[in-house]
């Protein structure tokens, strides 16, 4: 299991929310750069970043953020946030992301997320599935949908996707627990890989994920209880990473 810490832009700086609604906007860094580099430092192996400018319709914020963090870190890089056509895609692996993560794409384009593996192949493209009480949210979680989660992470293995990102809004930023048995569903019904997001507060929640591999779950997205103080990456890191 990986232990993927995040940074979460907003106006350049480095946030959380809280269940995704942007006025619970809490600042902790107006260097984004620092965390990424401590991140490294720890022993983190990937870094995901959010562009919650992009997520919330404001694609071009926050380009020159991320990309002074890709030129001055060695490790892994996953971008999410806004990245909705061809072209946003292809601007960040060429700019030295590994991987983009598309979400609102997959619901209303999935063609493009089809064509993007085709092009560039399933390491590259990672599906967001963000779940409002069993349905897909999108647009950074403005707006609910009436599909089942399961369903678009069924047809995201038909088009190639090899894993997903899978948040549950209801436990975002609350630090109250993820909801693995939703993540363990998803993994055993389609086949896919899931990296968790949401609602890790603690090392026992670490400890959780990590007994749950064995089910498909790859790895654990970590933000607010970082920044909190409530979880050591490094401790983390070098305790549960495999």
């Amino acid at each position: 299991m990986i232990i993927i810490p995040a940074i979460d832009l907003l106006d350049g700086k480095v946030v959380r929310l809280m269940q995704g609604e942007e006025q619970s906007a809490k600042v902790y860094a107006d260097d984004p750069l620092e965390f990424a580099l401590r991140y490294q430092e720890a022993g983190a192996r990937w870094i995901h970043v959010v562009n919650l400018d992009g997520a919330f319709g404001r694609p071009g914020m926050n380009d020159a953020v991320i990309e002074r963090i890709s030129r001055n870190v060695n490790i892994s890089i996953e971008l999410g946030g806004g990245i909705r056509t061809m072209d946003r895609i292809e601007f960040w692996l060429e700019r030295g992301i590994d991987r983009v993560v598309l979400g609102s794409v997959a619901v209303h384009s999935p063609e493009i997320v089809k064509q993007a593996i085709q092009k560039h192949g399933p390491e590259s493209i990672v599906a967001g599935i963000d779940i409002h009480e069993g349905h897909v949210a999108v647009s950074g979680w403005t707006e609910k949908t009436e599909i089942q989660f399961i369903e678009l992470a069924q047809q995201m293995k038909n088009l190639g996707i090899q894993r997903t990102i899978v948040t549950d809004i209801a436990t975002d930023g609350m630090l109250t627990g993820p909801n693995i048995d939703t993540m363990i569903d998803i993994a055993g019904n389609t086949g896919l890989y899931v990296i968790v997001s949401g609602g890790v507060g603690s090392m026992e929640d670490i400890r959780k994920v990590a007994d749950a591999a064995d089910f498909g779950i790859e790895g654990v997205i970590v933000g607010k209880a970082i920044y909190e103080n409530k979880i050591d990456v490094a401790q983390a890191i070098q305790q549960y990473q495999t």
